[in-house]
């Protein structure tokens, strides 16, 4: 029988204990929060993604201008107004990165939060085009957010073909062998990235039983799916491989309605079920899930269809997922919004720090803890094994953070004693109790706290 603990929730499941954040009262309190209107998008919008294709235009054209002009004082004036563009771009960036830790940090519980990270990462998009890459918040904010509670095909479908994907993956001038381009263009050809990535890493697993072949057929399909600078996402006719394409035994035809089909069949396969179960297992439980664990979580995932809500229902329902040892080691982003979530931290403040300061106090410790904002080693991002992130350099970073972070960032710190069991919730050992109350300093007090394995474990 699963016996739901509340603040084990709160750790394993949301954003972390906070002084103002109730812990929740059931699993259904946690699914109840996916259901409920997404108040944190409101909170704290991000730019949409259609801003940084205009500005990316701009940019385009500025920079066409600058190389052909003669004239020094426009080619200083359109390097400047290229610098400009640069520069509103990186802010950007930045901005998405306060904005989704102050969401995390004033959730009611933080499980969709928690989701949009894990479907973030799932559906991994970095740096590739100049400019567009500084919005990938705003990719995650229109492809993964409003989709995590849905069917799982409508996710793919909007993470696969969106600009950012296309992009990233190289997919937007992927030309078929034999298309009408092709013929005009020899030297553009098939590209692979987005179809093995798919079937690797989106839907099947790497150790599913597809073949080379499958790859291919699913790359041809995928050709016709574009970008317009300007304009955004285009199906080009003329990249189109001609004829049918079979993957995994079943026959496509080109065009933008097959390639949905292709997805959603995708996301109906078994194989999908139990990847996707196994992944979420690892990122929320344990990096070595109990296989009984796994099991119920496919089958749901299976027996609904590809609901994603009542997968997730599936998980928090488990006995094992209630295991009281915590075995997971927060990342660096995650612990850097839990922290600031118990040190009751203003979300509007966060979200109006300067430039110097956000890199000094944000973006600069996370990546030091190992986790670069939005700029993933690759197309299977980040690792889940704790034993990536217990790394000396990864550890110093994160108690260095610890110690001077929470000063910089509310101003007021709270008396460590009171802190202790405000971010663990009674679940601090004896020792830790002790050495955050005989502190020499609140600020060393708080990061003792902050710092220990007991709240690094989630």
């Amino acid at each position: 029988m699963t016996r739901f603990d509340p603040t084990l929730a709160a750790i394993r499941f949301g954003s972390g204990l906070g002084p103002r954040h109730a812990r929740p009262a059931s699993a259904a309190a946690l699914l109840d929060e996916l259901a409920g209107p997404d108040r944190m998008a409101a909170a704290f919008p991000v730019s949409a993604y259609g801003e940084a294709i205009a500005r990316h235009k701009r940019f385009v054209d500025a920079t066409k201008e600058w190389r052909k002009a003669e004239d020094p004082v426009r080619r200083k004036a359109l390097d400047a107004e290229r610098k400009a563009l640069s520069g509103e771009s990186h802010e950007q960036y930045l901005d998405g990165l306060r904005r989704n830790i102050a969401r995390a940090m004033q959730a009611e519980f933080g499980f969709r939060e928690r989701l949009t990270r894990f479907w973030a990462d799932h559906f991994t998009v970095g740096r590739r085009a100049a400019i567009l890459s500084d919005a990938i918040s705003s990719y995650v904010d229109e492809a993964i957010r409003p989709n995590l509670a849905g069917d799982f095909a409508t996710l793919l479908k909007a993470a696969v073909t969106h600009v950012a994907m296309l992009l990233y993956l190289q997919q937007a001038s992927s030309a078929g062998p034999n298309s009408l381009y092709a013929t005009k263009r020899p030297d553009r050809g098939l590209n692979e990235n987005l179809a093995r990535e798919v079937l690797e890493l989106h839907t099947l697993g790497v150790e599913a039983d597809y073949s080379q072949s499958d790859v291919r057929q699913l790359a041809e399909l995928f050709t016709g799916m574009s970008f317009e600078p300007g304009e955004g996402f285009r199906f080009r006719r003329p990249f189109v491989e001609p004829g049918e394409e079979t993957v995994l035994g079943r026959s496509y035809e080109g065009g933008l309605a097959d390639i949905h089909a292709a997805l959603d069949d995708l996301a109906r396969h078994p194989a999908t079920a139990r990847h996707l179960a196994r992944k979420l297992a690892v990122h929320f439980v344990d990096d070595t899930p109990d296989p009984a664990l796994v099991d119920h979580v496919a089958a749901a995932y299976a027996a609904s269809g590809g609901d994603l809500t009542a997968t997730y229902a599936a998980l928090l329902e488990h006995p094992s997922a209630w295991a009281p040892e915590r075995r997971k080691v927060r990342q660096p982003f995650d612990f850097m919004a839990a922290a600031l979530r118990a040190l009751d931290a203003s979300g509007s403040d966060l979200v109006a720090l300067p430039r110097g300061k956000t890199h000094g106090q944000l973006l600069g410790p996370v990546a030091l803890m190992g986790q670069s904002w939005e700029r993933p080693g690759g197309p299977d991002g980040l690792p889940e094994e704790a034993a990536a992130w217990v790394t000396p350099q990864g550890m110093a970073a994160r108690i260095q953070w610890a110690m001077r972070a929470p000063q910089a960032l509310t101003g007021k710190l709270p008396d460590p004693r009171v802190f202790v069991e405000t971010a663990l919730g009674g679940t601090a050992s004896a020792d830790l109790t002790f050495a955050a109350g005989a502190a020499a300093t609140r600020a060393e007090g708080i990061g003792l706290v902050l710092a220990s394995p007991e709240f690094q474990r989630r």
